[in-house]
């Protein structure tokens, strides 16, 4: 009988944690042998274990995903990474596919989809979700273009909402329209929110 596939599970909600980790013991070839709260306690698991797969959520405390996988890459683990996140926005998923992420799920994904990722990512291969290789693909093609949720983003910052009203409103985390915003002005050239109504007003984006 073929030894079972390793696994260590990185994320900072237990209830997510457990209930990806119960998913996973339900194949057997799966054996998920230490799961984490942050990057940190990943990277002292991984040093640990030895697994072949980590399932990586981005944001985490202390160290979040795409410094984990910086660090691992710069220790070469050896260990296969799969970025398992809520955030679909092109630069995180580009940031993670260049920092040496193999696969890119999105939570929520069927569990099939999860299992197979596994699988494929282990036995070498890369994988992404449909959802995720389109927007990687827009990217490639026009790097410059905003994404949905950028463009829900740009229309409460051109209201002068601050960042935490933005969450409120689209029911997202502070910080993560934080991201957003960062990427918004970067995208635009702009140098503050004002300058980033101005120009997206000009450009007709709102």
């Amino acid at each position: 009988m073929p030894k079972p596939i390793r696994i260590v599970v990185a994320d900072d909600h237990p209830v997510v944690r457990d209930g990806l980790i119960a998913m996973l013991n339900t194949q057997s070839d799966f054996e998920v042998v230490a799961e984490a709260r942050n990057g940190a306690e990943a990277l002292q698991q991984i040093a640990t274990y030895q697994p072949d797969v980590l399932l990586l959520d981005l944001e985490m405390p202390e160290v979040d995903g795409i410094e984990t996988l910086r660090r691992l890459g710069e220790q070469k683990a050896g260990v296969r990474v799969i970025v398992f996140t809520v955030f679909d926005t092109d630069e995180r998923i580009v940031s993670a596919m260049q920092a040496g992420a193999k696969g890119y799920l999105l939570k929520g994904a069927p569990r099939d989809d999860v299992f197979r990722a596994v699988r494929v990512v282990n036995a070498g291969g890369s994988l992404l979700e449909p959802l995720v290789a389109s927007k990687l693909l827009d990217h490639v093609n026009n790097p410059d273009a905003l994404t949905a949720r950028q463009k829900e983003v740009l229309h409460w910052v051109a209201k002068g909402l601050l960042n935490k009203e933005i969450a409120d409103q689209l029911h997202i985390s502070e910080r993560t329209v934080k991201f957003h915003v960062s990427d918004i002005l970067g995208k635009l050239g702009a140098g503050n929110r004002t300058e980033a109504t101005a120009i997206a007003t000009r450009r007709g984006l709102i």
